[in-house]
């Protein structure tokens, strides 16, 4: 008799504990997910801002170059530059 009672108050104890514990876990796995997500985001946004740089700068130098075999005038290219900047 004291061991079913002291089996039908440990098993269901037992169960939650693991229950707990368990769900504990499968949160930390998600959340460990949802942060490699999103540093791969970060990641990319990096690399992207980095290409639009080097894209911005050689587009500067494109005009440069034509500033100065005098394809363009002083005020085309203050143009064009205001253009690629975006002002």
């Amino acid at each position: 008799m004291e061991k079913i009672i002291f089996f039908s108050l440990v098993i269901p104890i037992l169960g939650f504990v693991l229950y707990l514990g368990g769900s504990a876990i499968m949160n930390g796995f998600s959340a460990k997910s949802a942060n490699r997500e999103e540093e791969k985001v970060e990641d990319q946004d990096s690399s992207n801002s980095f290409n639009e740089d080097n894209n911005l700068s050689d587009e500067l130098d494109k005009l440069n170059n034509l500033l100065k075999d005098g394809v363009l005038t002083q005020e085309e290219f203050e143009k064009a530059k205001k253009k690629i900047l975006g002002d």
